[in-house]
């Protein structure tokens, strides 16, 4: 079992990053960490000022690679959908430059049910039987998580491009980019 680190710097509050508030807010955040299903471990590593949780850096914090989760909860939030109408919805998007990977889709599927944050539930219609997958109270709770530590993402790599720009614009010589 992966062990939980915590955070090595501490985010700035809310109030002082780029785009102000936290992205969720306090009141449904604060104990979505301790309240995920499946005994899983925190999305989060640790809070801001105002409580929002928050993930300082790249590394997973589970013992696998999470970065589907989020993108499959959201894909759920417009219903209930089943699994091939979510690989669409990722491809879609962009989510790789290669065909998506469908065993891993429906391994996080999996995951997300054992954990409690979708549902699923088989159905019959036209054509053949499929499941169709519902996210629940508790993947809405991790969903919100995913929310903040995307936001701290999108604010760490914009920090990095700024870094990067003005590392570029003071370097003499031929531009690095292509």
């Amino acid at each position: 079992m992966a062990s939980r680190r915590a955070a090595t710097h501490r985010p700035a509050p809310a109030a002082e990053r780029p785009g102000g508030a936290a992205a969720v807010t306090p009141s449904r955040a604060a104990d979505a960490t301790a309240e995920l299903g499946g005994g899983g471990l925190a999305i989060a590593t640790s809070r801001d000022a105002v409580g929002a949780p928050t993930h300082r850096g790249w590394s997973p914090v589970a013992a696998h690679h999470r970065w589907l989760e989020p993108f499959v909860l959201m894909a759920l939030t417009s219903g209930c959908t089943h699994g091939y109408a979510i690989v669409g919805m990722l491809t879609e998007i962009g989510m790789t430059d290669a065909a998506l990977d469908v065993g891993q889709v429906y391994r996080t599927l999996r995951d997300l049910e054992q954990a409690g944050q979708v549902v699923s539930s088989w159905t019959t219609g036209t054509g053949p039987a499929r499941r169709e997958y519902t996210i629940t109270e508790v993947g809405s709770r991790a969903l919100d998580e995913w929310a903040a530590v995307m936001k701290e993402r999108h604010r760490l790599i914009a920090e990095f491009d700024a870094a990067y720009l003005a590392w570029v614009s003071s370097h003499p010589g031929p531009s690095p980019l292509p």
